[in-house]
């Protein structure tokens, strides 16, 4: 009798165990350490003040297969830079990006609580869906950590540079007259020089997809606000966008006449997000991906729309948020650091019933953002793997530092996001150890956060071509492939 419950209980403790082990044990090996080209980042902070683009925009190493091109590129390589050191530039960036996160998780809380949500039919927009592609520029001369974009805008078409947000729905750009504009690289567009521009009236579709608009003369006005004190207001109008050497007619964007914040040196913003006003819907097109180069890098990459997800990529699930749409979330079950998973619960990757929590992947931020809890188990990880290097202190909100100088290269615990079914993102160690002067001291570029909110940053995401499958909700990571 005895010996037939200890063999059911034995079952049923086997069963449980390799049902854990399987959930929590990637499909793949994991490496416990990877290098860190401690000289060559260095180099890089140093480089990084004298950046210029070059008259002939450098071509993307990635193979494309379309007319429409754009190209993205570092801010730093657009202006340059107004900082006198690395230091300042990395406290100007970090300074910039909590206000970005302090945006985000306002911006959820409201649409959490205030839900409204306008009837668009995807039905309006008459573009032929297929494969359009965009350069991608690092932009952290300002302190932004956001990246800049190419585009032709009206007919005839003026090409300026736009930050580019997957954060964002609405298309922006300044134009004349200003009443209150911000300094950009290029002349502010005029929209009267331009045959193709066309206001919306108050009962288009496209300006009833607004958050936040009124109406002046039967003529849309559009008002966007980022919680960090930056806006932009003006009129909704329609236009034509020319990306590559293709032409995009009437693609709903602001004409700001009143604009302020931390865009300086673009002449707009470029959204990416999942809403119907965003630039992949109302190009139609169901899926589309970025690579966005290194932040102290004058080279460029592409955006581009249309384009599938490679077979070798690292595939996870792509999640909505009912509440709002704008946010791509990432299905994340877990961290590893050093090979060893952290012990957290899964629920603090989650998105709850009311659309609280969960994990989005984020353009426009830099710096990753966990759960505080999350956060103080992967940095202990990280800190009992890193025994043997020298510690500096706190900079700004990066709490593990160390003296690097005089080394040129190290080896650091691995860090890694694992998936469903075993997938696993392995993380270069220069996205997650990254300089913040040019002497030597580096630090741990993840940070905690209060909100059950956490968002993957752009700092991680460096030099990996991330795609969207709206189509099938997937999203995939493919290394190396800017």
């Amino acid at each position: 009798m005895c010996s037939h419950r200890c063999f059911l209980l034995l079952i049923f403790f086997l069963a449980s165990h390799s049902s854990v082990t399987s959930r929590i044990l990637p499909k793949i090996s994991v490496t416990t350490s990877t290098t860190l080209d401690v000289a060559d980042s260095i180099r890089k902070t140093k480089d990084a003040s004298s950046f210029r683009l070059n008259q002939q925009e450098e071509q993307s190493q990635y193979p494309t297969s379309s007319s429409f091109s754009l190209q993205l590129h570092s801010r730093a390589s657009v202006r340059g830079t107004e900082h006198t050191d690395y230091n300042s530039l990395t406290l100007a960036r970090l300074h910039r990006d909590s206000a970005r996160v302090k945006s985000l998780t306002a911006r959820l809380y409201l649409a959490i609580n205030n839900i409204t949500k306008a009837d668009l039919k995807h039905t309006m927009y008459t573009t032929e869906q297929e494969e359009i592609e965009a350069p991608l520029i690092s932009g952290t001369t300002q302190g932004s950590g956001e990246y800049f974009t190419r585009v032709g805008i009206g007919s005839p078409a003026r090409e300026v540079y736009m930050v580019l947000d997957t954060g964002s729905d609405v298309n922006w750009l300044q134009c004349a007259p200003c009443a209150e504009c911000y300094h950009q690289t290029e002349p502010i567009f005029e929209p009267t020089t331009s045959s193709s521009y066309a206001t919306l009236s108050c009962d288009a579709p496209q300006c009833k997809a607004l958050e936040a608009s009124e109406c002046r003369n039967a003529t849309c006005l559009y008002e966007v606000s980022y919680g960090d004190g930056s806006f932009t207001a003006g009129d909704f109008a329609t236009e034509t966008f020319t990306i590559g050497s293709a032409s995009v007619d009437n693609v709903a964007v602001g004409c700001g006449h009143s604009n302020q914040g931390l865009f300086v040196g673009a002449a707009g913003l470029l959204g990416l997000g999942g809403g119907l006003l965003a630039l992949p819907s109302q190009l139609n097109t169901t899926s589309f991906s970025y690579c966005l180069v290194d932040r102290d890098s004058d080279t460029s990459s592409t955006v581009e729309f249309g384009s599938d997800i490679p077979n070798d990529a690292v595939v996870a699930p792509l999640l909505r948020n009912h509440q709002l749409d704008t946010f791509y979330y990432l299905g994340l079950t877990g961290i590893s650091v050093g090979g060893e998973m952290l012990e957290i619960p899964a629920s603090s990757f989650e998105m709850d019933e009311s659309g609280g929590g969960g994990v989005i992947i984020d353009s426009g931020t830099a710096v990753t953002r966990l759960q505080t809890g999350v956060y103080d188990s992967l940095r202990d990880a990280f800190v009992k793997g890193t025994t043997d290097l020298e510690r500096a202190g706190e900079v700004a909100m990066f709490d593990t530092c160390y003296d690097l100088s005089g080394k040129t290269t190290i080896e650091v615990p691995s860090v890694a996001f694992h998936f469903p079914g075993g997938n696993m993102l392995a993380l270069p160690a220069k996205n997650y150890m990254i300089p913040v002067d040019s002497v030597g001291t580096f630090c741990l570029a993840f940070a905690p956060t209060a909100s059950s909110l956490a968002i993957i940053g752009n700092v991680q995401q460096q030099g990996t071509r991330v795609g969207f499958d709206l189509a099938n909700s997937l999203i995939g990571f493919s290394a190396n492939k800017c």
